[in-house]
This record gives C-alpha cells, sequence and structure tokens, in this order.
C-alpha cells in the first residue's frame, strides 16, 4: 500500500521537471530556480503530511518557489538590476497569497529545458547529466550511481555545465524550426543514451536498470507531446520512432532475467510475461510514425523490435524482413555494431555459415574486437554449427571483455555446454 510519503515523493517526482522549467522561464537564473524549487520542496514535504496534499500540487509548488524567489531577489545587492524579475514575479503571484487556491496553468516549458541541457555546447556526458537531473528530478546522487561514477565528479559535471550556459549564454529558447532538425537529434540521442544505460547495464549484477528505462520513456513521452502541441512546431517521425522503440525494448523487460537473475535470451524468453499492451502501444506510435513519411534510424530499430514483438515464437520470427531491415539501417547509419546486428540477422534468414563469413568479415579491421558482444555472437554461430573448440575460444574472449555479472555468468554456462 502506497503510504502518503510515497504519494508525495512521485508527485514531487512528476512536477520537478515542469515546475523547474516554468521557475528558469520566469527568472532567467538556472541556480535561482533550483535554490528556490528546493525550498519549495522542503516545505511541501513539512505541510503536506499535516495539511493534505494540495488540489493542484505544481500550483502551490511554483508558488511558494516565486515567493521565495521574491524575498531572495529583494535581499540581494544587485536588487536594482534585478527589479524587472522582481516585478514579474509578483505580477504572476496574483491577488491571492495563498498558493493553494492558485489555478492558473502553469506554462509548460520543459522543450525549452530539454533543448538548453543538450545544447551542443556542452558534452554528452552533462547533456546526459543535466537532463536527468533537471527534467527527470533525480539527485546527483542517484545519477552518479546510474553511470557508475563518483558523486563527486557528477556533481562537478553539473556545476560546470550550468556555469557554461550562463557563461556562453546559452539560449533558454527551442530552436528555429529550421534548427529542430540539427538540434532534435541531440535530444533523441541524450534519451536514448538514458534508455540503453537501464535497458543494457554495462555493469553490476543485474542487466536491467527499470528506474532508467522507466524515465528516458517518460521524458520521450513528454517530447513528443510537447512536439505534437506547441505552436509553431509540429510530430517529428523520428522522436516517434524513439518513443516507440523505447516501449517495445522495455515491454520484453520482464522476461530477460530470470527469477534467479539470469540472462534469459530472446529466442528462450516466456513471451507471456511480455507487456503485450504496451506492445500494442509502440506498435501504434510506429505505424503513426511511417504515416509522416520520412523514414529514419529510430523507425526501423522500431519495426526491427516490432517483428520480434509479434512473433508467437522464436521459430516464426520474420528474419528475412528483419536481414532487410538490418541493411536499410545500415545504408543510414553505417557503424560496426549495426554491421554485427546484420550479420546475425543474415545468419537467422540465409544460413549459420552466410552470417559467420560476415562476421569473420567484419573482424578483420579489428573494430569490433574489444566489443564483448562480437565474440559472444560468433561464439554462438560456431556453436550452432557444432566447431566446439572454436566456439570456446570465441566465448572466453567474449567473458574477458564482459563486465556485467549476469551477462558473464550467462558466458559460463555456454563455455561449460561446449567443452
Amino acid at each position: 500500500m502506497r503510504t502518503t510519503h510515497d504519494t508525495i515523493r512521485k508527485v514531487l517526482h512528476d512536477e520537478h521537471g515542469r515546475v523547474l522549467a516554468a521557475l528558469i522561464a520566469a527568472l532567467g537564473d538556472f541556480a535561482l530556480a533550483e535554490d528556490v524549487l528546493q525550498d519549495a520542496v522542503v516545505s511541501a514535504l513539512e505541510h503536506w503530511p499535516e495539511g493534505g496534499i494540495p488540489r493542484n500540487p505544481a500550483a502551490w509548488i511554483t508558488a511558494t518557489a516565486r515567493n521565495r524567489a521574491i524575498d531572495r531577489v529583494r535581499r540581494e545587492q544587485n536588487f536594482e538590476r534585478k527589479k524587472a524579475t522582481l516585478h514579474a514575479l509578483e505580477a504572476m503571484r496574483g491577488a491571492s497569497e495563498d498558493p493553494d487556491m492558485l489555478t492558473e496553468d502553469i506554462p509548460d516549458e520543459r522543450l525549452k529545458l530539454m533543448f538548453t541541457c543538450c545544447h551542443p555546447a556542452l558534452s554528452k556526458e552533462a547533456q546526459v547529466a543535466l537532463t536527468l537531473h533537471t527534467l527527470g528530478g533525480l539527485s546527483a546522487s542517484e545519477i552518479a550511481a546510474a553511470f557508475l561514477v563518483p558523486v563527486t565528479t557528477l556533481q562537478q559535471r553539473l556545476v560546470r555545465a550550468k556555469r557554461r550556459i550562463k557563461d556562453e549564454g546559452i539560449p533558454y529558447a527551442v530552436p528555429s524550426p529550421s534548427d529542430i532538425p540539427d538540434r532534435l537529434d541531440a535530444v533523441l540521442s541524450v534519451l536514448y543514451l538514458i534508455f540503453n544505460a537501464g535497458y543494457s547495464a554495462p555493469e553490476g549484477e543485474s542487466i536491467v536498470r527499470p528506474d532508467l528505462t522507466t524515465e528516458a520513456i517518460r521524458l520521450a513521452a513528454v517530447l513528443n507531446d510537447l512536439l505534437a502541441h506547441e505552436r509553431g512546431l509540429r510530430e517529428d517521425p523520428e522522436a516517434l520512432g524513439l518513443w516507440a522503440l523505447m516501449l517495445l525494448h522495455d515491454a520484453r523487460r520482464g522476461a530477460r532475467q530470470s527469477v534467479d537473475g539470469q540472462l534469459v535470451l530472446l529466442e528462450d524468453q516466456n513471451r507471456s510475461q511480455w507487456d503485450h499492451a504496451q506492445i500494442g502501444r509502440g506498435v501504434a506510435i510506429l505505424d503513426h510514425a511511417i504515416t509522416l513519411k520520412r523514414a529514419g534510424p529510430y523507425q526501423i530499430q522500431a519495426a526491427i523490435a516490432a517483428l520480434h514483438a509479434q512473433s508467437p515464437d522464436s521459430a516464426s520470427t520474420d528474419w528475412a524482413q528483419i536481414a532487410l531491415l538490418y541493411g536499410a539501417l545500415h545504408r543510414l547509419a553505417p557503424t560496426p555494431v549495426v554491421a554485427l546486428n546484420h550479420a546475425v540477422a543474415v545468419a537467422m534468414s540465409d544460413g549459420l555459415e552466410a552470417g559467420l563469413d560476415r562476421i569473420d568479415a567484419l573482424g578483420n579491421d579489428g573494430a569490433l574486437d574489444g566489443y564483448h558482444l562480437f565474440h559472444a555472437a560468433r561464439a554462438d554461430l560456431l556453436r550452432r554449427l557444432g566447431w566446439m573448440p572454436e566456439a570456446r575460444a570465441a566465448y572466453l574472449r567474449a567473458l574477458d571483455l564482459c563486465t556485467n555479472a549476469a551477462e558473464r555468468a550467462f558466458l559460463l554456462r555456454r563455455i561449460a555446454e561446449v567443452e
């Protein structure tokens, strides 16, 4: 049963990004907005357990934070420079001093905040950290734990990012429509990085981090809703494609690991454990993206995920179609990892030796030699062909490179099978 404290935490988490974005827009000051929001959250935790959760929690927090901002601005030495901000805040406060009585809509400024956090002047690591911290409401310690870096490193990363936004005058704005496609790419790549960090955890005991996958999907939903409804903007097929892709992958989460924590391959998963409602939602979003008639890598990956998700069993999977889609994806995104996935699909469609030839050709330039999944995929084809000594050597190489406990346990089981 959910406690009052849990309910408050959920409300604060869900409303954090929207309220912070509105405060940054009103104050024009990233640091001040975060400080007064934190004050308001503390006040909410003090008052809500006794007085009850207000009818409009976001309005309550926003109003309280604005009042704290007014107090701070009045106390500041550079008061003269902040007069305009103060007048604007007092005008927004309205006639009532009771924040629970405020009913006006809070301007949804999250899209501006997403583009600010993902500005190309910031490093990719800073973009991810800032997006999770501001829009997701995750603490520095939570993000540090997710990406396996010390808390002090993450805190410094956030401080540097905010300082750079201020020093370089990075605009708090949605780019012009003509610039949206280029800048949107950065936002989508950050969301996909967050999702992948949760979907295939590089280290640790579990291969899945639901907190990160759930947050990435939530932010993708926010992004697509804002693109669809903000004046002057329009739906983007690749943003929809990424949203669909994440939903389709995440729908299989419950079957990817056994109750004792062991990795379960796609072909061995109990498909009744998949979230079929979520699969239906992902397919519907993908279908809508396709109607916008601008194909892209995320939509192709979502189409591949949909074919897997809609197959009643592994034997019925349409590998020929998947191989064709990977070929199309490789033409748009010619990376070694896409080429590896294409080779595996060819093996399942055209024969194991055809796929193995492609994988061996990929290994010639050494680009994937440090990638454990390259050696694991090669080992799997060798095992299926009955070439056990070669398979064992490839599994051992994969094991040397693998840092996730669940994946290492799986590789050890495979090594035992081929010995």
